[in-house]
């Protein structure tokens, strides 16, 4: 899965640490997420997405 999860976090100068700490996941989790080596529930993608005040699309929709 392609996702903008990196991006999003790095512009709110979040590490992966603070990012998982504020979703209640381990900072390995956040990484395997933005290598799309992972599938988040939709309910830590709802987390992530409000943590980095951006919607769902924003960060997981892939763009052709």
């Amino acid at each position: 899965m392609q996702n903008r999860i990196k991006v999003a976090r790095v512009e709110k100068s979040l590490t992966q640490e603070q990012l998982a700490a504020a979703v209640k996941v381990t900072r390995q989790t956040i990484g395997l997420i933005e290598k799309g080596q992972y599938n988040p529930s939709l309910q830590l993608c709802v987390a992530i997405a409000k943590k980095l005040d951006k919607t769902l699309d924003q960060l997981f929709w892939e763009v052709e």
